[in-house]
């Protein structure tokens, strides 16, 4: 039953075709949002601690592939997040993940999207492993923040997805190979 449900939330959050795969998590090719197509881009691992476990796998899903992470952040088009998570993570560690991932990342418009990051907190609730966030930028909606298949958040706003996905794109992501792996410039397992 469990995975039923997995495999029911992740048609929905990320559409179908065939897959992409990393540490056994697969996720599919293509994904429709706001009415575009959008493909795979590339899937890393996040890993956390000293003892780098393994937190989740996140797929990047844009309407063309590019491994320019600053090009695709700043980009006003329709581009889709998804982490699926392989072990149990509480509510108030990913609150703390994005808003330290914000600091990092806002720079001069920290001040101006702490309501923003403020509603993406409050969004979070505590994810067991197979749980799935996702976050879907469409122009002229805002980014939607589905959390375990629901729609959890609907933030407005071009500067705020220029920032959140500045956290895994940019300069300071969780971890580097996190980020040239959504950049499609890592090998998959």
């Amino acid at each position: 039953m469990r995975f039923s449900a997995l495999a029911l939330t992740l048609a929905l959050v990320a559409g179908s075709a065939r897959a992409g795969e990393l540490t056994g998590v697969t996720l599919p090719d293509q994904a429709t949002a706001g009415g575009k197509i959008l493909i795979l881009n590339g899937l890393g691992l996040r890993e956390a601690t000293a003892l780098q476990l393994d937190v989740y796998v996140a797929g990047l899903y844009l309407e063309e592939k590019s491994s320019d992470g600053t090009a695709i952040a700043a980009s006003g088009g329709t581009k889709r997040l998804v982490l699926q998570f392989l072990r149990s993570v509480g509510r108030e560690k990913l609150a703390e993940a994005w808003t330290e991932g914000f600091q990092k990342n806002a720079g001069d418009k920290a001040a101006s999207l702490v309501t923003s990051l403020d509603t993406l907190n409050g969004a979070m609730s505590d994810v067991k492993k197979g749980d799935v966030i996702a976050m879907t930028y469409v122009p002229g909606t805002g980014t939607t923040i589905t959390v375990k298949g629901k729609d959890a958040a609907v933030i407005p706003g071009e500067d705020f997805q220029r920032v959140l996905f500045t956290i895994w794109l940019g300069p300071n992501p969780p971890n580097v190979s996190l980020r040239e792996g959504l950049l499609g410039r890592a090998p998959k397992s």
